[in-house]
């Protein structure tokens, strides 16, 4: 089944650059990099499809390390004339599996530079250590993650929905609908294969098979992102029990009750964060630009979707019943996903957002995400409580010389005014329904621009 990915829009406005570069397309394995590239070639009138898993094609760059010879030999192999490499598109699949392919990629600009060329690799970051001469300059980058709230509403056609989503701020009678949309949504998480099966069975129960045949294809990685056999048992330790630490800061040494030391454990966290399985959230203790993340401080785990954790933890039942989600597992999944959408927005260049800590030892605080809007570092809470439960959010705002707070939760659109309790400082807090994560950055724009104290 193919999707109306958003980072289709992006494929387009590459293919009519003047100064056009090949592209690169990064994220984790079984995000849909590969179905996107296939649905983008039916507009072009020839398409050369490699996939370097296969040792036929691999060999082509064994055997021409020149980019003017190899496009020859594919363009005769593939019965095109050479007057067409303006209308060629060449995709090469699984880059990772080759150097020479991922080397070979600054000479596709420099010497046939007419020619469409589009990789789409995984563990990239772990090859490119491998990589002597690297094409740094030479090539663009475009990440795909899963699916956001507003691909998987193009998804099911929710043509209503995607209406009432687009306007800001949003129309108070369409929140039950959004809500209850996002709840599902929220369960089954963004991964391409769960949802072509959920919008085909219409049934939760049958995702379980999907879910363990995602995670059996990032265990068989292993070796991959390994350099020894210490290196794999940590990292499948890791595999196996991350998902139950979803909802706090972790300690690298021992983790998951394991013998393990710090060095081990973080350094195959971080091979499991290049390959985007699971992402290191960092705090930060900034309250202006720049947000900087402090790696000495404890992190948080984030992980690749949200369905893939609801199905570990199998509280995917739980949840069909549940009015807010944001109560699901001790408050985390809501938080996560709304971090997993906030990352989907990030196309061009991969980053991840901070949560704000303030470690004292009478007292510490923690607000769930920080982001900047042009020279404001803006604090978002999610929560279902209350605004008067908000005291960490009450002490960031202290600190700050702005007056703009988010809260997001299972209520609706509003702005209201409020003071800190101990200052008495004013400020606006927009209340945010949590099916508006992926909407975050026009909702700050449109709140700082029509609220002032």
């Amino acid at each position: 089944m193919h999707f109306n990915r958003h980072a289709y829009a992006f494929l387009q406005q590459w293919k009519v650059k003047k100064n056009r570069k090949p592209l690169i397309l990064r994220g984790a394995r079984q995000v849909g990099k590969t179905t996107l590239v296939k649905h983008f070639s039916a507009s072009y009138e020839n398409t050369i499809s490699l996939n370097l898993e296969r040792p036929e094609h691999a060999s082509y760059f064994k055997k021409y390390t020149d980019a003017k010879t190899l496009v020859e030999v594919l363009f005769i192999s593939n019965n095109i004339t050479s007057d067409q490499k303006g209308n060629t598109l060449l995709f090469i699949d699984e880059i990772q599996e080759s150097p020479e392919a991922i080397a070979l990629l600054r000479y596709f600009h420099e010497d046939v530079p007419e020619l469409h060329v589009i990789a789409a690799g995984s563990l990239l970051e772990h090859v490119m250590k491998n990589v002597k001469s690297f094409p740094v300059g030479r090539v663009e980058y475009l990440y795909v993650f899963p699916l956001n709230f507003l691909e998987y509403l193009e998804a099911k056609e929710q043509t209503s929905a995607l209406e009432q989503i687009q306007q800001i701020p949003v129309a108070e009678i369409a929140h039950d609908a959004l809500l209850n949309l996002y709840n599902e949504y929220a369960i089954i998480g963004g991964m391409p294969e769960v949802i072509s099966t959920f919008l085909s069975t219409q049934s939760v129960s049958d995702l379980p098979p999907v879910y363990e045949s995602i995670w059996e294809t990032y265990k068989s990685d292993i070796e991959k992102y390994a350099a020894n056999n210490t290196d794999a048992r940590v990292i499948r330790h890791i595999l196996a029990t991350a998902h139950l630490y979803v909802d706090q800061r972790i300690k690298f040494e021992n983790f998951g009750k394991s013998n393990y030391r710090s060095r081990e454990v973080g350094e195959a966290m971080r091979n499991l964060n290049d390959a985007r399985i699971i992402q290191l959230i960092y705090p930060t203790t900034d309250v202006i630009p720049p947000i900087k993340p402090d790696h000495q401080k404890s992190p948080r785990l984030q992980y690749l979707d949200t369905g893939l954790i609801n199905y570990e933890l199998n509280i995917q039942a739980d949840m069909l019943a549940m009015a807010d989600l944001n109560t699901a597992y001790k408050g985390a999944i809501i938080p996560h996903l709304v971090t997993q959408e906030i990352i989907s927005l990030n196309s061009h260049s991969y980053s991840t957002p901070h949560f704000w800590v303030r470690e004292k030892t009478q007292s510490s605080s923690e607000v769930d995400l920080v982001m900047q809007y042009k020279d404001m570092v803006i604090p978002i809470e999610i929560k279902s409580g209350k605004e008067g439960k908000l005291k960490s959010l009450h002490q960031f705002m202290e600190q700050v010389n702005h007056p703009f707070a988010v809260r997001m939760y299972a209520g609706k659109f509003c702005i209201e005014k409020h003071e800190t309790p101990t200052t008495n400082k004013p400020y606006f807090l927009m209340n945010l329904p949590y099916y508006l994560g992926c909407k975050i950055n026009e909702y700050l724009s449109y709140f700082v621009k029509n609220h002032h104290i």
